[in-house]
């Protein structure tokens, strides 16, 4: 079965739930979006470089907020549902307010982005990272109590090499990587590229937006209109180009990170819990468990590596 089908089917167990889960997640995006819009009301008098950190400071106590309030009426919010949102609301924003100044060809490029974002946030959201299962049979054979011992002693069973168990959905899955939260899935061998093609699509969506929504300011500024133009449509569309720069901030962080690990041939989780698994670990000293220093296996040279990512076995 299906990722998605199982989430279907867990979903049709409590619909109700599921709405509310939609509205508290659409809700929580329309809050932090209008907050964020807020701080050019507020500061008008201030650069756009220096309102930044004031609106990073502003989604974050909104975030913070939203958690209080989903605590305080016991309804849990998305965080796919989140992103999905976001990505429309940006959308809107384009297609209502910016997209009247913008060149025939930005337009399809923006337009074809933002589809494309959606297409994929599905296609990870409903897909297979790489799951493993094994029957009960298989741990008897191999004399371990559990899954976890197994793949902890991979190097005794060939076919459990770099197969991890995810804390969040305890999935057991190949080439794990990490848990997306924001994709609402495990990331490992059979959708790392896609989630590659996904975050790369995020920062040149939101790179994108804000392009044209600089583009639009500097012409209201330029031709005097930015008077008679609507405060409130003027507001969004500052408050999303905020949002969307913040955003490519930390996104372009976190790609760097990942480029980093393909070329090197190492995984989120093998970097931060590499003494849990022994092929990872060399002591200097084989007599004495001081002294562990970190080896990483796997890395067969640059080329090699990416080859690997884009062709995996």
């Amino acid at each position: 079965m299906s990722r998605l089908a199982s989430e279907l089917h867990r979903l049709r167990r409590s619909p109700w739930e599921v709405l509310w889960s939609a509205l508290v997640s659409c809700g929580l995006v329309l809050f932090s979006q209008l907050a964020v819009a807020i701080v050019p009301r507020l500061l008008p008098s201030i650069s756009l470089l220096a309102m930044l950190p004031v609106a990073g400071l502003v989604f974050l106590a909104t975030i913070v907020v939203g958690r209080l309030w989903r605590r305080f009426i016991g309804v849990g919010a998305s965080a796919p549902l989140f992103v999905l949102f976001n990505v429309l609301f940006l959308w809107g924003v384009y297609i209502f307010v910016i997209r009247r100044d913008t060149s025939s060809l930005l337009d399809m490029l923006i337009n074809a982005e933002c589809a494309l974002l959606l297409w994929g946030l599905y296609r990870i959201l409903s897909g297979d990272p790489g799951i493993v299962a094994y029957e009960s049979s298989f741990l008897e054979e191999a004399g371990c109590k559990d899954f976890v011992d197994a793949i902890c002693s991979s190097e005794k069973h060939p076919s459990l090499s770099r197969v991890r168990q995810c804390n969040c959905c305890k999935a057991n899955v190949r080439g794990y990587d990490h848990h997306c939260p924001a994709f609402g899935n495990c990331i490992g061998q059979k959708n790392h590229r896609l989630f590659m093609a996904l975050l790369t699509g995020f920062v040149v969506a939101e790179s994108t937006y804000t392009m044209c929504s600089t583009k639009y300011i500097s012409r209201c500024i330029n031709s005097g209109t930015i008077r008679t133009e609507n405060p409130l449509s003027l507001n969004m569309v500052i408050g999303a180009m905020l949002f969307s720069v913040l955003q490519v901030l930390w996104q372009v962080v976190f790609l760097i990170w990942h480029v980093y690990g393909i070329c090197f041939n190492i995984k989120t989780d093998e970097w931060i819990n590499w003494k849990k698994y022994p092929e990872f670990q060399m002591k200097e000293q084989p007599q004495s468990d001081c002294g562990v220093k970190f080896v990483n296996p796997y890395d067969k040279g640059m080329l090699c590596n990416i080859r690997e990512f884009l062709k995996p076995k």
